[in-house]
């Protein structure tokens, strides 16, 4: 085919000028602990800045783990730049700057105080701490690091979700009204098999508590944030349906790991924890969280339920968003899909054309490019290690209502 000819018009404009993209500073981040959580917070730190247009740009800089070899393999695969196997050596580096904890419970409040008493802004995988003791200290090291100009944020990543965040916009806004009903589940099967090994997530001195913690964390939180008040008092039973289970005959991978054959030891957390609660404006509250509900994988749902209409959220479907005007008439009226793509809805701005699904995955890219613009911009983190000190006390609450045979039992607040 012949070619086009040039119009003198084109052949006299001038070449299109090109300007390079400026440099970002850099801010370095050093993570503890390299497994499930381990993974998935990389692949935040490592795609954030290329999705995002960041004031700053997130550098992989170290990762720790006690084992030498599996460290370094960690490293070499997620795109780290160096090992550690001392986490105090990690904080000690001047190429990082923010501390990211994604270890068991047990070792929170040590690294993450450390980290701010050296300077570092820090992440810290949730829950908090294992005790609203552990998880006051870590607040005031945070409030005191913030004169400082440091941020200190927890990993609540379900608030990432494009469709928690404006599902929290559109309460804010009133469009369902005075609040009336939240309703939260999140059930998994994992522990279904009373022959699952007994990993560190079912031993009380590294886990703090089971489900209640692991899981119930999330919907306190999430509960709490998309009303926009706090639970003041709670009514709660528990549950642990196997109380001993094989040892590790190995290390552990992800949420399980091989099992020993013969030996077994005692399970010394919750299997399940159900509770009500009242939210500061009156509203009432419900939470259901288990790793024995056979068939459910990831199964978080949420509902809330104002005078002027509805939410519902299903993790499992995480680009929709259920909502009912109940205002409409009621010949129309109705539950109704919307589809959380488009490039107005939270965090989709940088993402894919509408209708292009996102994952589980992003929500911890949506954590990181928030933490790196609060660094930047000096606001306040959010969710803070104040929120994660929220959640602490419910569950401290729980658990003590459960103890006493589903006493209503005050938040400390």
């Amino acid at each position: 085919m012949a070619r086009r000819e040039e119009t003198d018009q084109e052949a006299a404009a001038p070449p299109p000028t090109y300007r390079p993209m400026t440099s970002a500073p850099t801010l370095g981040v050093g993570m503890v602990g390299y497994a499930f959580m381990g993974a998935a917070h990389s692949q935040g730190w490592r795609t954030a800045g290329h999705v995002f247009e960041l004031p700053m740009k997130p550098a992989l800089a170290a990762i720790c783990g006690r084992d030498r070899a599996a460290v370094e393999a960690a490293a070499a695969r997620h795109g780290w730049a160096a090992a550690e196997t001392d986490w105090r050596a990690l904080i000690a580096r001047d190429d990082v700057q923010i501390v990211d904890i994604c270890t068991p419970g047990d070792s929170h409040a040590e690294i993450a105080i450390a980290a701010l008493e050296a300077g570092k802004h820090v992440l810290c995988e949730k829950p908090l701490a294992n005790t609203v003791a552990e998880a006051e200290a870590m607040t005031e090291a945070a409030e005191r690091a913030a004169g400082r100009g440091q941020v200190a944020m927890v990993g609540f990543n379900y608030r990432k979700v494009p469709a928690i965040t404006y599902a929290r916009q559109l309460i804010a806004e009133g469009r369902i009204g005075t609040l009336r009903h939240v309703r939260a589940t999140y059930l998994q099967d994992w522990l279904v098999d009373p022959d699952s090994p007994l990993t560190w997530r079912l031993k009380r001195e590294h886990a703090g508590s089971g489900a209640l913690g692991d899981l119930g964390a999330h919907i306190v939180d999430l509960a709490q944030y998309l009303a926009g008040e706090l639970l003041v008092g709670v009514s709660a039973v528990s549950e642990t349906f196997v109380r001993d289970r094989p040892l590790l005959a190995g290390p552990s991978a992800g949420l399980s790991g091989t099992a020993d054959s013969a030996a077994r030891g005692a399970v010394t957390v919750d299997d399940a924890a159900l509770f009500t609660g009242r939210l500061a404006s009156g509203a009432l509250a419900s939470f259901e969280t288990t790793r024995m509900a056979a068939g459910r994988k990831n199964a978080l749902r949420l509902e809330i339920n104002g005078q002027r209409g509805s939410l519902a959220f299903d993790l499992e479907r995480l680009n929709e968003l259920s909502f009912h005007d109940h205002t409409e008439p009621a010949t129309t009226a109705g539950f109704r899909r919307i589809l959380v793509t488009e490039p107005q809805h939270p965090y989709l701005e940088a993402w894919w054309p509408p209708g292009h699904a996102l994952g589980y995955e992003h929500t911890f890219i949506h954590q990181a490019r928030d933490l790196v613009r609060t660094i930047a911009e000096g606001t306040a983190p959010a969710p803070s290690f104040a929120d994660g000190l929220q959640v602490q006390r419910v569950l401290a609450a729980v658990e003590e209502s459960a103890e006493k045979n589903s006493v209503h039992t005050p938040v400390v607040l």
